[in-house]
This record gives C-alpha cells, structure tokens and sequence, in this order.
C-alpha cells in the first residue's frame, strides 16, 4: 500500500470522559474541542475507551465469520437485489463507488420501520422498511447480535457527535430537534478478498451520513487521503474504532468539519463493519449558525469553504469528478437516495424503472 499513517497524523484519542459520570465540564469540553480539532483537519480519528464491550465485538465479527461462509444459496435467501429498501447480503462487485466496481461482500442492514407504500413521495421515504434476517437453523443469533451491535454503536455515535456538538458551541437541545425522532442510520458488514491489482475493496469516496463508527478489524487496509493529496495508511489498533465525518456533517457545519476522501486496498483477506449514523430523513442541511471564529476559519481556508461533495448520478455523465461538486441535497433522505442510485444500478432498475431518478 501506498503512504504511510502514525497516530499523530491521525489521532488516537481516550473518549473515556464520554462514559464517566464523575467526568467534570473541564474534561468534557477539553475532549469535545480536540475531536472538533482533529474533524476540522482530517476528519478521521481514532477513539479507545469507548464502551463497547471486547465481548460484543468478540461475537459480531464471529457471526459475520460465520455468514460469509455459507453457501451462495444460504447467503441469498436474505439477497438485498429482493428489497426495495437496500436491505441484505451482496455478493462480491455488486457495490459501485464512483462507477467503479467495489471488490467486496457485504450485508447491509438499517434502522428497522415499518415499511411505506411503493409510491410515496418523496422517493427517498420509499427507503423506510424492514431488514432481512436469515432463519435460526442457517445462521443462530444473526437478528440478535446484530441490533446489540448496531444499538451499541449508536449509542457511542450519539455521545460523539454531542461532543462535537459541545465543540461547535452548539446548543445540544437543537441538535436533538434536528435528528428528529425516526433516525435512519446504516450499518455494513463487510468481507474484503484480497485486492486485486489497479482495483480496490471500495474506492475512494467520502461517506453519506453524520458520522461514520468503524470497526476495522485486525487487518490493515484502510487509507486516508490528506489534504495535499497523499494516501495514509490507517494503523490497526487492537480496541478501537475509526470514526470519520460524514458529507452531512461537513453540509451543516459549513466545511468547518471536513468529509475526507478514503478507500479500502488490503493484501490478504478482511473483515470490518461500519455504523453510519444519520438523522430523519427529511432532516436540513442547511448551515448551522457557528460561532464567529469558526466561521472565519472556513472563509480563510479554500479545502474549508469549497470542499466538495459526492457527484450525483447525473453530474458524474456530465463530467463532474467523482467528490467534486459543489452542491448537496436540502435534506438528508435526498443525499441518501443520491448516494443509492449511484451504487446500485440494477436494485434501481428492478423496483425503481418508473421513478425519477
């Protein structure tokens, strides 16, 4: 792999304080101004002391393990080309990232709501339903242990982004009414092979959500690029999660916290699995008030004030590069929809060949 990573370009960081009911305001608004720090930088960081138990991690990478060696014909009875909503198990190339192939199998689970009608509008309400789960007898505990892990992690995401809530001199009441209360987070399971060369396991991309948790899992292969255009190699640290701002952070923050480009390229097979927390779909991204010198730190910066987003379908066959438009959706569910179309050409074509797209 090219470029290399140390733990003080990106940072590991003791989020203990989070956790601690003894932790004074002190401590508390010293950790939520270094994370804002670091997500203004990078965008990336990684947090130990976290409150996830060794155990629960222990027993999810076990039953993704345990998934990814079933026969095809077992994998695919909870096949996501079924759902509508982008629920299930992928084989290996059916992702795309900017147009290119993705070289990786995954399960893709959501927050689990009753499902709309096949034509409400707007379209991205359409994504709300049920996930698929495979039978007791294929595949013990997969239901179970997957919502233990997905609420686990919502759990240590919420804590996060209050900090960079705290951070951002923001009012945390405020952040609660903008989430709404029907959040839509998304969480990928994911199984790497060995990456071919001139391809990779996913291609660069800056991720959808708020923010990004990931487990990577004991083999490297996650790289970062930093802002003069070089890959970083991302350290394995046993414990740990990766987290990263998403476009909509960077969206509603003004480009003061930065959605950075990453890829995934590893030399010998690999698991992790990575939550994306995300508010209500119809939740703004119109700019939050920040405070005056947040704002002037933007303006002097160009990577701050023009960052650049993921290109929609459209844009990209209208030669816009893959992260460089300027624009994003009004609300979330859009950006959302944007980023499915994108990746999915042939679940769009199946449940969607009526839809404006």
């Amino acid at each position: 792999m090219s470029g290399t990573a140390t733990s003080d370009r990106i940072p590991i960081v003791s989020v203990a304080a989070l956790f601690q009911d003894n932790a004074d305001d002190e401590q508390q608004r010293a950790l939520a101004e270094r994370l804002c720090a670091i997500c203004h930088d990078i965008g990336f960081v990684i947090v130990v002391d976290h409150n996830v138990s060794t155990e629960l991690t222990r027993r999810t990478f076990e039953m993704m393990r345990e998934f990814f060696a079933l026969p095809r014909e077992q994998k695919a009875l909870i096949d996501k080309q079924r759902s509508r909503h982008f629920r299930g198990w992928e084989p290996l190339g059916t992702e795309r990232t900017n147009g290119r192939v993705d070289v990786r199998e995954q399960i893709d689970v959501w927050t689990e709501m009753e499902a709309l009608g096949p034509t409400v509008l707007p379209e991205f309400r359409r994504l709300i339903g049920p996930n698929m789960w495979l039978p007791e007898e294929v595949l013990s505990g997969h239901r179970e242990t997957t919502l233990e892990w997905t609420d686990a992690l919502g759990v240590l995401a919420n804590r996060l982004l209050g900090s960079l809530w705290t951070g951002l001199g923001l009012d945390e009441g405020h952040r609660q009414q903008a989430f709404g209360a029907d959040a839509m987070s998304h969480t990928k399971f994911i199984s790497y092979p060995s990456t071919p060369g001139g391809a990779a396991g996913v291609n660069a991309h800056k991720d959808t959500g708020f923010l990004t948790v990931l487990c990577a899992g004991t083999t490297p292969g996650l790289q970062v690029m930093d802002h003069t255009g070089e890959w970083l190699d991302v350290p394995v640290v046993p414990g740990s999660f990766v987290i990263n701002v998403g476009e909509m952070l960077q969206a509603t923050t003004g480009g003061y916290l930065v959605a950075t480009p990453h890829r995934v390229i590893t030399s010998e097979p690999r698991l992790s699995s990575a939550y994306f927390y995300g508010p209500s779909l119809d939740t703004s991204l119109n700019p939050l008030p920040l405070r005056p010198e947040l704002s002037a730190a933007v303006a002097a910066s160009e990577r701050h004030a023009a960052p650049g987003f993921m290109a929609t379908q459209e844009q990209i066959t209208a030669g816009v590069s893959d992260m460089g438009s300027a624009h994003h959706a009004a609300v979330f569910g859009e950006q959302l929809w944007n980023y499915l179309v994108r990746s999915y050409p042939a679940i769009i074509a199946q449940h969607y060949n009526e839809s404006k797209i």
